[in-house]
Order: structure tokens, then sequence, then C-alpha cells
């Protein structure tokens, strides 16, 4: 029994050869067996003070377990010796990065006659493989979507520089089916990661119940094991599906292992295809990638009768949620106060947006996406706004200004002759000729102005008279029209007639003023 163990089917006739009587020579002979072997056998059957029928009734594994002595390996001094060692081997691997070569260098110090560098591997790995054993994991279907970055990247080049442009390749499976969705994107940035799942939930036609993502930074701000700060944004996006937010465990990647796995066959199956290939813009990338996730979702899976693309149409896609009625747009957050000109700066594009007067001095909460800005005042409301990204502009509303400064923004030169129409008829002629004379409207203005001023202050006949003198004279000029009211005010005044003084008793009369003394 020093060799190798012959098959328990052997075994068992031997045992029934042994009950039923029959010799060593002739049960050597039946099974094949040397007679010694069959010594050795029958010596183990004594050892073992069993009954032969209930031998007969074990499994093999457990029959074989009745006459192995086990492996000798493991019953060496030596394994005991390095079994004790191991757990410490393992934290010095990990906390000060040796190598295998040298702890086992130091082991072969302290035991000289210890394992051989390639049995003490053998051992030390056969450790670190049963610390943490894995889990089989069972998936229900529309339950998960696993995503992920591709650790190799795809490009492109810039057909008016040349440049090759790299590209980020974002990869999402539904553990269910292992259906796959492979996208390029210039970064791993917010934006770019949730356009890519915006595009992998639309290409899928619905929803899961969970979305698990690796801790990368734009899906977890802060990575913990049990409780990560998770990405606003993301968080968003989750809820206009309906998704649940799940990030592994830091350092985990078995947690996800499903869409790790489809990485290593992206490279194998949309990588080296496209190896060769130059694109000039990232669609054009994204379609061949499209083509191929086709071609790979299509492809016959080993050890099962059916594809990927099968499995999911007919398994998981009719238990996805419904998307939404309209697309998820990614929405930013931020606190500006309103400054002194009742408008807050939008530092990302160096815009200004007008908030209500009253408010100024006051902070308020901004969120802004691609097309809109909005704005919530501290009392609530909301000021929403198209989003423009001209730096250093202004877009305002007329309603949140100051009624001077509404007047302000009105001025133009029709409001002046609706203004004006509606007071004077000459005023109204002046001011239209005013306009008409080939000057920029803005000079104009602040005349406007002075002319309605010396219309609230003089008599409607009087400015009436001076704005036809200044007709006739063709000069329009504030000061001209000022001069003339002055004339013809002056004038009215001499052309006044005298008015005799009221009677009273204290009049002294000419022979008062006549008398040579003073008479008291």
């Amino acid at each position: 029994m020093a060799g190798k163990l012959k098959s328990m089917s052997q075994v068992k006739q031997l045992l029934l050869l042994h009950k039923n009587g029959a010799s060593i020579k002739r049960i050597a002979r039946c099974t094949g067996m040397s007679k010694n072997t069959v010594r050795s056998y029958l010596r183990k059957l004594n050892f073992l003070k069993a009954h032969i029928d209930e031998l007969l009734l074990l499994d093999d594994p457990l029959l074989e377990k009745q006459f192995s002595d086990g492996n000798p390996a493991y019953k060496d001094g030596r394994f005991e010796q390095i079994k004790v060692l191991l757990p410490d081997y393992v934290v010095q691997l990990d906390k000060f990065k040796l190598t295998k070569k040298v702890l086992w260098e130091e082991y072969r110090q302290a035991y000289p006659d210890g394992y051989g560098y390639t049995q003490f591997c053998h051992h030390l790995n056969q450790y670190l493989k049963t610390r943490k054993p894995t889990m089989v994991l069972t998936h229900h279907p529309a339950e998960k979507l696993f995503v992920d970055f591709a650790g190799r990247k795809l490009s492109y080049v810039n057909p008016q520089t040349g440049e090759v442009i790299p590209c980020n390749v974002f990869v999402a499976c539904l553990p269910f089916s292992d259906h796959s969705f492979v996208m390029a994107v210039h970064s791993q940035s917010v934006e770019d990661f949730i356009y890519a799942l915006v595009n992998c939930l639309e290409y899928l036609g619905g929803s899961t119940q969970m979305l698990v993502t690796d801790n990368l930074k734009s899906a977890v701000i802060k990575a913990d094991r049990y409780e990560p700060d998770l990405n606003r944004a993301l968080e968003d996006c989750c809820n206009h599906y309906g998704i649940s937010l799940t990030p592994t465990r830091t350092f985990s990647p078995q947690d996800k292992a499903m869409v790790e796995n489809q990485v290593k066959l992206i490279y194998a199956r949309i990588f080296a295809p496209l190896r060769n290939r130059t694109f000039f813009s990232l669609s054009d990338l994204n379609k061949a990638i499209m083509q191929y996730n086709r071609r790979h979702n299509q492809t016959r899976m080993q050890q099962r009768p059916y594809c990927r693309e099968e499995n999911f149409l007919a398994n998981e896609k009719p238990l996805l949620k419904p998307l939404p009625a309209t697309r998820f747009e990614l929405k930013y957050y931020a606190k500006y106060t309103v400054a002194k000109n009742n408008h807050i700066l939008l530092t990302k594009d160096k815009h200004y947006y007008s908030v209500p007067y009253r408010y100024i001095g006051q902070k308020v909460e901004v969120i802004y996406t691609h097309d809109m800005v909005r704005i919530y005042p501290p009392d609530g409301g909301v000021i929403v706004h198209l989003r423009d990204r001209r730096a250093g502009k202004y877009s305002t509303i007329k309603e949140h200004l100051c009624s001077h400064h509404q007047h302000y923004l009105d001025r133009s030169p029709q409001y002046y002759m609706d203004k004006a129409q509606a007071v004077s008829t000459p005023l109204y002629e002046l001011i239209k000729l005013l306009f008409a004379g080939g000057r920029c409207p803005e000079q104009n203005y602040r005349t406007c102005d002075g002319l309605f001023s010396l219309q609230r202050k003089t008599s409607s006949k009087i400015f009436d008279q001076a704005c036809q003198q200044a007709l006739s004279c063709q000069c329009y000029s504030y000061r001209f029209v000022r001069k003339l009211i002055d004339q013809y005010q002056k004038n009215n005044l001499q052309a006044e007639e005298p008015k005799d003084l009221p009677q009273h008793s204290n009049i002294r009369g000419k022979d008062y003023y006549q008398q040579l003394s003073i008479d008291f």
C-alpha cells in the first residue's frame, strides 16, 4: 500500500472475495492486484476491526479514508513547524512588503533542515488561499447593475491637429444574464460617468433596483467600509431613475466579480480587434465598440446552451423598471451672496444672473444644469434663468430691478417718443427729430430726460411755445429750449400791467414827504 491507492471498486471486490473465503492467490488473480497488495489491504482490514458489510455500504471517498493514511507530506515534522509560522509570514508580507524569497531565507536560518524554497512557497500560497475563501453569490434578474472603468484605454486622433486623444472605457454588466454595455468617454469625471450611465440605461431599456459601483471619485467622495460619502450628482441620477446606489467595499473587487470578468473579456473581444484601427472622433470609436460589444453579447457562452443577449431578452429585460419620461440632467449645487447690483456670479461660467433687489447682501442657493439656472432665495420661491456661458455678460430680468433701474433699462427712442406723445405734440415732434439727427441714441437719452424735466416745471403754454420755436429754428438741444423758456417767462413778467395797492390806513401820502421838518 505504499504505492498508489487502488480504486475503491477493486477494494470492494477484494472485500467480497475475502468475505466468501477466497485465498490471497485467488483474490490477487481476480482483482488484478499483487499478492503483497492484497495482504496489505487485509492487514489494514484487521487493524480497522470493522465488519466487511459495513465497509461495503460506505461510499468510495469514505471507504478510501478508511484504508488511506493521508498525505504523508502533512505528517512531516517540518509541516508542524511551518504551520505555526505561516500567520506571521502573511502579516510581514502585507506590512513590510517583503518577498517570499527573503522570508524563506530567514526561515532556513532558523530551521536549517526545513523545506526548500519550492515547498515553502507551496505551503505559504495554500495558506493565503484558505485565508479568504470566495463566496458564490446568487443574482436575481433586474436586481443589480455592476459598473466599472477598464484599466486600459482606447484612443482616437484629432483630424485637425493629429493629436492622439486617450479615452477611458466604461463597462457595465447585469450579473444575472452577464449582458454587457461598453462605451468610451473622455475621462472618469462625474459628467462623463453619469453620461455613460444614462446611455447604458437607455441601451438596456430600463433600470435595475441597485447600482453597484467601485469606490471611484465619480461615485464616492470619501470611501468607507460601512458608510461611504456618496457623490451628490450620482445620487440625484439614481433618484431620478429609482435606483439605490451601493458602492463596493474598499479594496474588494470580488464584490463585483462579474464586471471584473467582463473587463477581461472585452480586452479580448473589443480591444484586440480595434488595436490596429484608427478613429477620428469619439462617436466613430463608440460605433465600433458597440458593434463588437453586440457580437460579444451574441456569442454562445461556454457550458451554456444560450448567449448573453438571449438570456437578457428572455429573462431580465421584461423585469427592468421603465425609464422616466425625461432624461436626467446633471445638477450642480452652489451658494452665492447677492451683490449690490442684485446679481450673482456663477463662477463656473463667469456669467451674472439677476435676483430681486430686496435680496441684496443675502445668501441664495443655486442649482444649475446644462440648460437652466435655478436660484432659491431664503424666503422661498425660485428664480429661473436660461444658462448662458458667455463670460462677463449679464442675464437680467427687468422685474428684479428697482424702479429707477427699470426706467434706465426701458430707455429707447420709441420709449421717449411714446412718452412725449402722451403729454405734448410739439415735444413729440421735437424728440422725433432729435433721434433722427444721426447721433447715437444713447447720447440723446439725457437730452430727453432734461426736456421732460422742463415740461414738468413749466406751464404747458410756454413749454409748447418754446418747442415750436426750437422746431422752427431746427435746434433741438435742452439748453436752447431752456433759454427760450427763460426768455418767454421774462417777457411775460414785463408785459404784466401794474396793479393798484390795496386801500389801508398806513399810507403817508405826498404831503408827508414834502414837509421840511418832521413833525412828530
